[in-house]
């Protein structure tokens, strides 16, 4: 079972990282495919250390690669709910951060995870239902969280308003720093994300 993956970033797409892992023998490229913040992060020739799992199918074997442990297990996790599979846990990871996907949970929001492309009304609940005890809430100060997830909503479907997509929406509002509070600020600092 392949579990790390070290090498170069050889080529990237929206999602997915061609990994070179420089072999003696001239070399071998693994396609590990990743949430789309990870593949946005590296550039080709930039070192990349990934925590793998491999999906074996009768007709292909499939890599996926994640930056950390935790998001590996939230990824595998997500795989145990009946109707979530590789993609649409993948998708789930390009989509929330594993703090946002943690207090999610604990909020018992199914709501925010039907946001997530490939994901219906009745799978959201599964996962939340399936998932809310075995997943730990999110450490640090709980309140501001449930704030900041409340008004980041707010923030993200005003962005899909005006047109973006819910991952390039979730990506803008990563990028915007945490003590930036009202709605407004956040709206103006997202945007500013997509360079207008």
């Amino acid at each position: 079972m392949i579990r790390l993956i070290r090498g170069t970033v050889a080529a990237r797409s929206k999602d997915a990282l061609i990994v070179d892992i420089g072999s003696a023998s001239g070399g071998l490229g693994f396609k590990v495919f990743v949430p789309e913040p990870t593949a946005a992060r590296f550039q080709e020739g930039a070192a990349v250390l990934l925590h793998a799992h491999l999906q074996v199918r009768e007709d292909a074997l499939t890599l996926f690669g994640f930056e950390s442990e935790e998001e590996l297990g939230i990824f595998e996790l997500l795989l145990t709910v009946s109707g979530v599979g590789p993609k649409v846990a993948l998708s789930t990871l390009s989509t929330f951060s594993p703090d946002a996907l943690r207090l999610a949970l604990a909020n018992q929001e199914p709501a925010l995870f039907a946001r997530v492309p490939g994901i219906g009304k009745r799978t959201a609940e599964k996962i939340v239902l399936e998932l809310k005890d075995k997943v730990k809430p999110p450490s640090g100060n709980l309140a501001s969280l449930v704030h900041m997830t409340t008004v980041d909503t707010e923030v993200i479907d005003a962005l899909v308003a005006l047109g973006y997509s819910i991952v390039e929406a979730q990506r803008a509002i990563q990028g915007v720093p945490r003590d930036v509070i009202t709605v407004e600020d956040r709206l103006r600092m997202a945007l500013s994300q997509f360079g207008g």
